[in-house]
């Protein structure tokens, strides 16, 4: 093309790179709950990250009051060390660095949910069971986190969506103004914008997904979908999934959606048991705002949930809007995004395995005396 700004710009994966404009100095652990497995792996990492590598430490205060870590000699020694907060109640934004998490793809999805804003990069390694979004294995941690430190490591910057909750009493917010009352939301996820006339807004980042569904009703959804104000479709069945692409092998796989590359600026839109042999799942740009509510003849409401959590029900009236958030999450890869990716469709999902083909060579049956020995009764038959 002529004109140079009608180009389209497309960034290769690999240049994707962590770097450090200052020296890491205060990194949150987030370790997974009710888990003794993860309780050595926790103690070894806290006491090697103050003692060699001199930082500050973050945890949630419910881990000093594990049984179990308060029967650690090791840990007693280090506990008045650690700098702890309260999910919920203290604002993390600006004091973390780095996070690490020990455990399974929820501890992923936790740290998510602490930073509503700007997330610190995130080295997260596979304790739990499943470790789809979990790289990094524990054996020598030492290594791998002081590379993490040095910046040699490769990220996947994965997308959020940005969910926002208006109450059938809340007032028309599609000026800018408005837009921009809705994007200052405090750390719990609810906005603080509130009068007479106005309900206050669920505003949440989610990492994975965001699911509309009947909750206990026994009537199908009947959900009206817009795209950018446009009516796109209804909905009728058990609801419906939005997710980014992180979340595309989630729970919308499981209901029939495609993988999709978690650099790729997408938002999947997925049906739950839709009662229509055509609706399919879709893929739409990242940038377009999704809104769906509840169909004015539905015979019952909806429930939504922002990635397993703050479940609540959506009346009629109220509209649940989606887009791609500007926060997304820095996740360390273990090798580089094309490599992470693959290993973990391979390892987590069994992706494209199946027994291998015998080549010819091995069919003996196809070849030599049995093949001809086959023709020369066709031969016969048809003579008779």
């Amino acid at each position: 093309m002529k004109n140079s700004a009608m180009v389209m710009q497309i960034q290769d994966p690999a240049s994707q790179r962590l770097t450090w404009y200052k020296p890491p100095l205060a990194v949150l652990v987030i370790k997974k709950v009710r888990d003794s497995t993860v309780l050595s792996p926790f103690v070894q990492l806290v006491d090697w990250l103050i003692k060699e590598k001199h930082m500050v430490v973050w945890v949630e205060s419910a881990v000093l009051d594990d049984p179990l870590l308060i029967q650690d000699k090791k840990f007693q020694n280090i506990k008045d060390k650690l700098v702890t907060f309260k999910d919920g109640r203290d604002d993390l934004t600006d004091r973390i660095d780095f996070i690490i998490c020990l455990g399974g793809d929820g501890t992923l999805l936790y740290a998510s949910l602490l930073f509503q804003q700007s997330v610190p990069p995130v080295m997260a390694f596979h304790l739990g069971s499943l470790g789809f979004l979990t790289p990094f294995q524990f054996q020598n941690f030492q290594d791998q986190v002081t590379n993490v430190l040095e910046g040699h490591a490769a990220l996947t910057l994965r997308s959020r969506l940005r969910c926002i909750i208006v109450r059938k009493n809340y007032k028309d917010h599609k000026n800018e103004s408005d837009r921009n009352d809705l994007a200052e939301c405090d750390s719990s996820g609810v906005n603080s914008i509130n009068n007479s006339n106005t309900l206050p807004s669920t505003n949440i980042l989610v990492l994975n997904e965001v699911v509309i569904d009947r909750g206990p009703s026994p009537y199908l959804s009947n959900i009206d979908l817009f795209l950018d104000g446009r009516h796109i479709t209804s909905v009728q069945g058990d609801g419906l999934i939005v997710s980014s692409p992180s979340g595309s092998t989630a729970y919308a796989l499981a209901a029939g959606a495609s993988m999709v590359h978690p650099s790729v600026p997408a938002i999947m839109i997925t049906p739950i048991c839709p009662h229509s042999l055509s609706f399919r799942p879709i893929v739409v740009p990242a940038g377009v705002e999704l809104k769906i509510s509840i169909s004015p003849d539905s015979r019952n409401t909806s429930w939504v949930s922002f990635d397993g959590r703050n479940r609540q029900e959506l009346l009629h009236g109220d509209s649940l809007r989606v887009t791609t958030s500007i926060y997304p999450v820095p996740s360390i890869c273990s090798q580089d995004q094309i490599s992470d990716w693959f290993d973990s469709l391979a390892e987590c999902l069994h992706w494209n395995v199946r027994k291998r083909q015998k080549c010819l060579d091995e069919l003996s049956d196809l070849t030599g005396s049995g093949s001809e020995d086959t023709l020369d009764e066709l031969d016969s038959v048809n003579q008779i």
